[in-house]
Parts: C-alpha cells; structure tokens; sequence
C-alpha cells in the first residue's frame, strides 16, 4: 500500500463519528521521503477547510520556526494524531485517537522518518509515553524503536503564551542540530 491508497481508505473510515462532521480529511502533507515527521494533535478550523495540517495561524508560527532555524516546510512530512476535526477544536477523545492511530502508523511506516517531533503534549502523550509534561520534558530526546522523538510546545500553545517562544526556539535548534548529523 503506498500514501495515496493509505489516505482513500482513512477517507473512507467510520471508526468513529468524527467523518460525520468535517469538511474535509486532513490526512497529511509533505516529502514522503522525509527525514522529520511532525505529529500533532488533531486539525483544526482551517485545516478542515482545506484538508492541509497546520495552514492557520499555529501553522503559520510553525513555519516561522522552520524558517527560522533552515528546515524547509517541502522537505518535512506533518501529520496529526485525528484526520479529522473534533468539534470546537476540544481534546480528541481516547476512542477517536485509537480510531485513527492505525493511519498514523501507516504513514510512518511509508514514509519512515528518522526523527519524530510531536506538536503538544496530546500528542507527545499518545506516542513518547502517556504521562508526558510538555513544560518538564519538551526538547528531550528518546528513541523508540527506529525513531528519535522529541516533543516541542504546541504552535497554538505558543501564540496563547508568547512567553514560551525561546524555548520553543532552542527546541527547533536542537532538532535542526541532530536532523543535520542524519545527512
């Protein structure tokens, strides 16, 4: 099964309700030979309407961090946890995250990343271990299986809390860091 075979079958899933209320699949964007993967929680307002993770304005500040420390956007593959939107942009309910990890999987399989950040302590909690403190232990590296994995503060996150920003920065700097010694 490649990418396009994976997104028509979780366009197809009922595994939860979440299909009855969305616009559009956000499954997912980017190089399908990437090197980092970015996996955040669920899609939200925009992204919805344009069936692309991370288009509104946390995706804008994403991008401003991936500029900022020289990762191109073309060349990284972001995906969420949900393809689909929860309604009100609320928490995704454990039911809808074991719906869709299955997708997830898939993707990372495909496209197989050397390195995995998630976006926010949601999904830092779904695939680093299920007590993860984002204020603790963001920026922190592990291995699991054949991924180096890293949780960063969640875009949405920084624009409620601007004072997160530097550490947010370091984090994208560090991550830059030990992409390069994959090259």
């Amino acid at each position: 099964m490649d990418l396009r075979e994976l997104e028509k079958t979780c366009g197809e899933c009922r595994g939860c309700a979440l299909w009855q209320t969305r616009t559009n699949l956000v499954f997912g964007t980017g190089s399908r030979t990437a090197k980092l993967m970015f996996v955040g929680e669920a899609p939200g307002e925009q992204e919805d309407k344009t069936g692309i993770p991370f288009v509104g304005a946390a995706g804008q500040l994403l991008d401003r961090y991936l500029e900022a420390v020289g990762i191109e956007r073309e060349e990284v593959y972001i995906a969420n946890i949900l393809k689909c939107r929860p309604p009100r942009n609320r928490d995704p309910l454990p039911e809808e995250g074991d719906a869709c990890i299955g997708f997830l999987r898939g993707q990372v399989k495909l496209i197989r990343p050397k390195m995995i950040v998630c976006l926010g302590r949601i999904s830092a909690m779904r695939l680093i271990h299920p007590d993860y403190r984002i204020t603790k232990e963001h920026g922190q590296f592990v291995t699991r299986g054949a991924f180096l994995m890293t949780a960063v503060y969640h875009p949405s996150a920084l624009l409620r809390d601007p004072s997160r920003r530097e550490e947010a920065y370091r984090d994208f700097k560090e991550i830059k860091r030990r992409l390069d010694e994959f090259a």
